[in-house]
């Protein structure tokens, strides 16, 4: 709508210039009343046409004007004023005329002006960029990130290079390159060496660990190498033995423990990662992590021809064994060897227990036989301290004759000779180191180079398995691994995350195998005898503990209750039938034992994160409701694009 308002200005007569002459005046003198015309377009050309003649005697202003004297149109869509009552020769509105077309034209080249001006500058900026882009792909290849030249190395560009470097390629980390290159990540899979292992443990898989094998979608891993089912375990002193099987019963039946050569395991799971098209296996071996204003870009590593090589990721994960030479700048380790494994191969021997792992509570410590293929059973004998008879002069196997033969049962007891004179002896170093993490921007430690326990358990390969389903969970929010903040939170969630599962196997294998050596200590002696009579009950009393140790039932809590009634147990069998001051005396020494050896373990993992996890302000930070998003679509849209 276009609104007028009225303004009242003096304009001299024509005829008298002298604004006070009062001669008599033929035309008739006025005061100029203009219309202010407004219209919604901006800008506005503001133009006053005055009368240019002489001036005249004031007079009253007319109060009146007709319709027909407003214009009905503006030009030039602004505001104009012009006079209401002017002359009604032609030539004065000529004269007008002439005016308003000038001033649009002087406003015109003006806007104009300021248009080509802007529209240079536009284009000057735009030169400039386009030229300094030139001078950088001079230096560098496409596919490198501007944001990484300040140390003037070739990175790629984020979402077309690696998600996730790898470091290791065994149970760990084979299985996380698949569990991660199958959710969509881009991985990088760096292994020192690619043949098969040959090692002497890692080679029975409890049903816990079973359970997230088939959750990670690896179970066919244990199929075509002669892998044997693993119901339970027999154990077996003084001449006694109790038959413990795994509570199964609310299982699949094809739910179990296995146990097979760790070597044809591992390649079973590099082969199916290496399937994937966002897996890339390397041999190479990684002499140090990248680090850049405290957070971890990367890896240097050496390849199989000697090269030196750089790779970056936004994510790193260390699971280079228990032999890690980079878990220093990621963890305070703390390794404690308190014993040694001796391996042998038993051939074409049966088992008392079919399918059952067996445990020798032998003097001065525990031996384990279990079936590693259909036709080997692998022993292993415990030896404490770090010093051993040497093999090569043949310390090692008459130690295994004299000391340990006579206390084998005598339905392994040939084999086992028989293996000892072949002299296919091997050593292992059973190493013991609680999980204390640096929380470190960009990197993880996982597997053996993070958090080990006594192997009497089997328990090893069931945490790492544990552990990769929850980083799993973890990283499938997270879109993109470049939001560094977001996945600090979430990296130092996953330490919290995995105490609850990974400290009860960790503590129950400390615990159970100071329980199970021998010691001149009377109370220590008790404890071992009423740990062997608890789990000969049956019942409860078996199948809590065992489904404990299968990882079918990770709760520290249960662990507790278990162990400490394992002790009263002990204490009432010596205040039973007649109480006397000396077994007193024992009993108080017993539970004394006891708590000395499962709480420092306990202290150790600690109890807050171990047995309050939720009170840890890092448990709740991943706890936000997972984005659905598909990451193998993403994964195949980015492919066609580099």
């Amino acid at each position: 709508m276009i609104q007028v308002s009225y303004k009242s200005t003096h304009i001299p007569s024509l005829n008298h210039p002298h604004p006070h002459s009062h001669s008599n005046s033929q035309s008739r003198p006025f005061h100029r009343r203009t219309l202010l015309y407004k219209t919604p377009f901006p800008p506005t050309i503001s133009l006053v046409l005055r009368n240019l003649s002489t001036p005249s005697t004031p007079t009253t202003p007319r109060r009146t004007k007709t319709r027909a004297s407003i214009p009905r149109e503006v030009e030039g869509k602004g505001v104009l004023l012009i006079p209401t009552h002017c002359s009604s020769s032609s030539s004065s509105w000529f004269h007008y005329f002439v005016l308003w077309k000038k001033m649009v034209l002087i406003d015109q080249h003006v806007l104009w002006t300021f248009f080509a001006s802007l529209l240079g500058f536009v284009l000057l900026y735009t030169l400039r960029r386009n030229s300094s882009k030139r001078t950088i792909k001079k230096n560098f290849p496409e596919e490198c990130a501007e944001e990484s030249f300040a140390d003037r190395e070739c990175r790629p560009v984020n979402g077309s290079g690696t998600d996730v470097i790898i470091v290791g390629a065994g149970v760990a980390g084979s299985a996380l390159a698949y569990t991660l290159g199958k959710d969509g990540r881009r991985v990088c899979l760096i292994e020192r060496d690619l043949t098969e292992p040959d090692r002497i443990v890692g080679e029975l898989l409890q049903p816990g660990g079973y359970l997230k094998l088939i959750e990670l979608g690896l179970e066919d891993c244990v199929e075509e190498i002669d892998a044997q089912r693993v119901l339970g375990y027999a154990l077996f002193k003084d001449g006694k033995s109790a038959k413990l099987s795994y509570p199964l019963e609310k299982f699949n039946s094809d739910v179990a423990g296995r146990s097979f050569h760790n070597g044809r395991f591992i390649q079973r799971m590099r082969e199916k990662a290496a399937t994937l098209p966002s897996v890339k296996l390397e041999q190479g071996t990684v002499t140090s992590l990248l680090e850049e204003n405290g957070t971890v870009r990367g890896v240097q590593y050496k390849s199989k021809d000697g090269q030196e090589h750089k790779a970056y990721a936004p994510l790193t994960i260390v699971c280079d064994g228990c032999f890690s030479n980079l878990r220093r700048t990621l963890c305070n380790p703390k390794v404690d060897v308190p014993s040694c494994f001796v391996g042998l191969v038993l051939e074409n021997c049966q088992l008392p227990f079919e399918n059952h792992g067996h445990v020798i509570l032998a003097d001065p410590s525990p031996i384990l036989f279990y079936p590693i293929s259909s036709t080997e059973v692998r022993c292993l004998v415990d030896v404490p301290g770090q010093k051993l008879p040497s093999v090569a002069n043949g310390e090692m196997a008459n130690y295994l004759k004299t000391v340990v033969g006579p206390q084998i049962p005598p339905e392994l007891h040939d084999a086992f000779i028989s293996a000892v004179d072949k002299g296919n002896i091997r050593t292992m170093p059973n190493r013991s180191m609680p999980a204390d993490p640096h929380p470190t921007p960009g990197a993880v430690l996982m597997g053996d180079a993070f958090n080990m326990r006594h192997p009497l358990t089997g328990g090893g390969m069931t945490v790492a398995l544990s552990d990769i389903v929850v980083l799993r969970d973890l990283l499938k929010p997270l879109h993109d691994l470049n939001d560094a903040p977001s996945l600090s939170k979430y990296l130092e969630s996953f330490y919290t995350l995995r105490k609850p599962v990974a400290s009860t196997i960790n503590t129950l294998a400390g615990a159970l195998y100071k329980v199970f050596s021998a010691s001149p200590d009377q109370a220590r002696k008790e404890m071992r005898q009423a740990c062997f009579d608890y789990l000969s009950l049956g019942g409860s009393c078996s199948t809590g503990p065992v489904a404990l140790l299968s990882g079918l039932n990770p709760r520290p809590l249960s662990l507790v209750l278990h162990f400490f009634a394992v002790a009263m147990y002990g204490v009432g069998r010596l205040l039973l039938p007649f109480p006397s001051p000396k077994r007193m005396w024992i009993g108080a020494r017993l539970i004394s034992s006891a708590s000395g050896i499962i709480f420092p373990i306990i202290k150790a993992e600690g109890v807050r994160q171990m047995f309050f996890p939720a009170t840890v302000p890092a448990y709740h930070r991943a706890r936000a409701p997972p984005v659905k998003c598909n990451l193998q679509k993403d994964v195949a849209s980015k492919d066609q694009e580099a």
